[in-house]
């Protein structure tokens, strides 16, 4: 009989990002510098006739509504992380949150895309003076923001492990603050064609080119809401972070003839992974030795093992 107490046996369900305090206040300094821009932009763009200074505020309004939605997320999971509600804590809101950011920036990217259509066959005045100083400041904000958010994309990408090689099944990073930096990288881009568009129209009469930057930028949007989606929607349906890392499970326990009758890995939150494995056994061990054949992989943050003697 075991003489050492109950609570030597229990185990947090806490599986938050490595950096989720810093990465909630850097989100949330962006969007007060995004909110400023997106107004400026939006209100030039209708002053000035700019669609595409329109699109590129409409575009910065997403990735205000998108970071927002993050910050809330992480307020959220910090003040849930204990509940016993969740059964494995609070590590996947920021997903939630990225996702239904993802459907937003879609939805704006369509409209987007069907007022340009419209300016295109129906052109406006466009003022390009003040829309392109205007679109210059969009710019510098979102360099700013990417400067902001890029320490910790680095640090994620470029973290170092003794196990290098199992890198490629999870990330420690978290997924809303990569997406954010992906974000503003592409709000950057679609302000640097608009800029383009915006002094081509001014010397060289060019005024199609607003539009059709519009557009442009409608489609970047759309695709990095398709990437955010099929990411976050992957970890929300529980799928397996990658084959290799099922495959290194397998080689790590099933050794001495036991094998593996039912395994189930998935992503608990940023950079935790979550492992349930049933193993089959002629010489049946305790689950522990089970267990430390698979401590040294890195990421794994809960294991739940079954052996069953034959």
């Amino acid at each position: 009989m075991s003489t050492r107490p109950i609570d030597h046996f229990a185990h947090s369900h806490v599986f938050l990002g490595e950096n989720h305090d810093r990465n909630h206040r850097r989100t949330l300094t962006v969007v007060g510098l995004t909110l400023v821009m997106m107004v400026a932009e939006i209100t030039g763009g209708i002053m000035y006739g700019s669609m595409a200074l329109l699109a590129d505020g409409w575009h910065m309004s997403t990735h205000a509504a998108a970071i927002g939605i993050a910050t809330f997320a992480y307020s959220y999971a910090r003040k849930h992380a204990h509940d016993a509600r969740f059964t494995f804590g609070t590590g996947k809101i920021g997903e939630l949150a990225g996702f239904a950011s993802a459907i937003i920036l879609a939805m704006v990217a369509l409209f987007i895309g069907y007022e340009s259509v419209v300016r295109l066959y129906s052109p406006v005045a466009i003022n390009f003076t003040e829309a392109t100083w205007i679109a210059v400041v969009g710019l510098g904000v979102n360099l700013v923001s990417a400067w902001l958010l890029f320490d910790d994309h680095d640090h994620d990408h470029g973290h170092h492990h003794e196990h290098s090689h199992d890198h490629d099944h999870h990330h420690h990073g978290d997924s809303n603050l990569r997406g954010a930096y992906l974000h503003v990288i592409a709000d950057a881009m679609t302000s640097v064609l608009a800029i383009f568009a915006l002094l081509a129209g001014r010397y060289y009469g060019w005024a199609w080119l607003d539009p059709a930057i519009g557009i442009v930028g409608a489609a970047v949007i759309l695709k990095w809401s398709y990437s955010l989606l099929r990411t976050t929607g992957s970890v929300l349906a529980d799928m397996v972070p990658s084959d290799s890392l099922r495959k290194r499970i397998s080689e790590r326990v099933e050794v001495d003839g036991d094998q593996i009758t039912d395994l189930h890995v998935w992503t608990l939150g940023p950079g935790h992974t979550g492992v349930i494995l049933s193993v089959v056994s002629a010489k049946p061990v305790s689950p522990g030795v089970y267990k430390n054949r698979l401590r040294d992989i890195d990421g794994i943050s809960h294991i739940t093992i079954e052996v069953c003697p034959v």
